[in-house]
């Protein structure tokens, strides 16, 4: 086997991504017994230039895998990139005793990687979490026979080849037709109606309240105090030109317990002294 290291071009020289697919598909491909040879110097001597043709002979293949993504719309440059990473963890995994091709094995992680990138990007909030939804996300829509809602028979169908639920199919559709929507209006847009428009007034959260009581509490112990340090007419004239927006009730707890309490409406009645 030749022990050259395959030449790969810089980043910055492809220039766009269609010249990085034709750098890729410009690499030879490796035989079996090349690639059994690459495999065992890197198991047993970390050869890093034998990983480095392994990785480099099947970056084709990530190109070829990322266009099955292409309807997530995501760019398929990040897709390439997650895939060359699930490319490079299954290189560093190869066992070339097993008799199992590269190629076989490096599948599993390169669309393992494409996986997460999809489920973490396509939408703001992640909407597959558990092992069954991620099944039902990435083969609902390729096993739905019109972009028309499922019916009940259709939902009890594909349940039944996937191993799940059908309100789990159903709940999963309801995800995928649903869009993300914009907590605040979209600038130039502040006449449409959008979510916090229903969040509650900060004015209305219980520090706030409970805040305005206390003022109030302290505001009207404080008056109380200094209005039982006055004689009764300067009380009687604070009340008349200060307090008569209170009620009665109000004026009357001001007093002290000795002073009757004026008839309702009288404060409001007399002239000033």
């Amino acid at each position: 086997m030749s022990e050259s290291v395959l030449a790969f071009p810089t980043p910055a020289s492809l220039g766009s991504l269609d010249h990085y697919i034709q750098a890729v598909n410009r690499f030879p491909l490796l035989s079996a017994e090349q690639e059994t040879a690459l495999g065992r110097r890197w198991k047993e001597h970390e050869d890093v230039d034998a990983a480095r043709q392994l990785v480099l002979s099947h970056l084709r293949l990530v190109v070829a895998v990322s266009r099955n993504y292409l309807g997530y719309g995501l760019p398929q440059a990040d897709l390439i990139q997650e895939g060359n990473i699930g490319l490079m963890k299954a290189v560093r995994r190869f066992d070339p005793e097993r008799g199992v091709r590269l190629v076989s094995f490096a599948l599993h992680w390169i669309r393992a990687e494409i996986h997460e990138h999809v489920l973490r990007n396509w939408r703001l909030v992640k909407i597959a979490t558990t092992k069954a939804q991620r099944k039902l996300f990435f083969n609902l829509r390729s096993m739905k026979r019109s972009s028309a809602s499922l019916t009940q028979l259709e939902a009890n169908a594909i349940a039944k080849e996937l191993g799940v639920k059908p309100e789990e199919v159903l709940e999963m559709e309801t995800r995928i037709s649903g869009g993300d929507v914009s907590l605040d209006p979209t600038p130039g847009d502040e006449e449409s109606v959008t979510p916090i428009a229903y969040l509650a007034d900060p004015a209305d959260e219980p520090v706030e309240i409970l805040e305005r009581k206390e003022t109030a509490a302290n505001r009207s112990q404080g008056l109380r105090t200094a209005m039982a340090q006055l004689d009764d007419r300067s009380r009687r004239i604070i009340e008349a030109r200060w307090l008569r927006e209170d009620d009665d009730s109000a004026r009357c707890r001001s007093l002290p317990t000795s002073t009757a309490c004026p008839p309702s409406g009288s404060a409001r009645s007399k002239a000033r002294p």
